[in-house]
């Protein structure tokens, strides 16, 4: 069955990088068969804040306005804007979701942040019950896809600006896999405004090549939900701490024990 692919995208010129790496994945993406749509949030002016002007009619309460908790309402009554809704059906229809930008402050654009905080509402995107491994999304893929100002060497673990996975842990556990996605290894494109051109045009090939094989990619490891102890305020339950307690590793980047940080885990599937 053809897959359908959403590429959010965030970059100002059409002369960058980051529209180079967008186009290859459209394009070869779509030559295995998959409906590929770009929301490309700069030529659609976005909205990136979070405010009640995201609901259509009245909201409950005026006095304390809740944003999760508004817009959950206003997602169940169909009141939700309409730029809102439009990437909600784009996501709902989506296998794999691209998110591709420029890494600003260890950390997605403004504009994208808006799509997150706006797109993945209360109810649409995660609930109480529904969150990480039993997530609304655990059906679906997704991936970062990024370009750094800095060297790799500067992101390693002695590094100046510290290990990359330590930087990837909010955005592809506390987002993407909050809400059930299946996280596929990041595709990271170092200083590329800081390299020759042919190295660039490598970078663009080793994508594409990537592309050839993404839908078929395992995910990275996160600890299943079913791994905590709910009446325990979600700690890992005794018999799992307990066994991995003498090991070398952590179990994740975040949930590390107290022990060495598993190298590779929010870059490499398997580790």
């Amino acid at each position: 069955m053809a897959k359908r692919v959403l590429i959010v995208y965030a970059h100002q010129s059409s002369g960058s990088f980051n529209a180079a790496a967008k186009d290859a994945a459209e394009e070869v993406l779509a030559a295995q068969g998959c409906t590929v749509q770009v929301s490309d949030l700069y030529v659609m002016k976005f909205k990136a804040t979070a405010t009640a002007e995201d609901i259509t009619g009245e909201v409950k309460n005026a006095d304390h306005f809740r944003y999760a908790q508004e817009t959950n309402l206003a997602w169940e009554e169909g009141k939700l804007c309409a730029d809102i809704t439009e990437e909600q059906r784009k996501l709902t229809e989506a296998d794999l979701i691209i998110f591709q930008f420029p890494m600003y402050w260890f950390t997605v654009p403004a504009i994208m942040k808006g799509w997150i905080d706006r797109v993945l509402t209360l109810g649409f995107a995660y609930s109480q019950e529904k969150r990480y491994s039993q997530g609304i999304f655990k059906d679906k893929k997704a991936m970062l896809s990024f370009t750094t100002g800095s060297h790799e060497s500067m992101f390693s673990s002695n590094g100046i600006n510290g290990d990359m996975n330590v930087t990837l842990w909010p955005l592809q556990n506390g987002i993407l896999h909050y809400c059930g996605f299946q996280v596929l290894a990041p595709q990271i494109f170092w200083a590329p405004s800081d390299i020759p051109s042919e190295v660039r045009s490598t970078m663009l090939e080793g994508w594409r090549t990537r592309l050839q094989g993404v839908l078929g990619e395992k995910p990275l490891y996160f600890t299943p939900l079913d791994c905590f102890d709910r009446e325990k305020g979600y700690q890992l339950k005794p018999e799992v701490h307990e066994k991995h307690a003498t090991k070398e590793f952590g179990l994740t980047v975040g949930i590390h024990l107290g022990l060495a940080l598993p190298p590779n885990n929010q870059m490499k599937a398997g580790v």
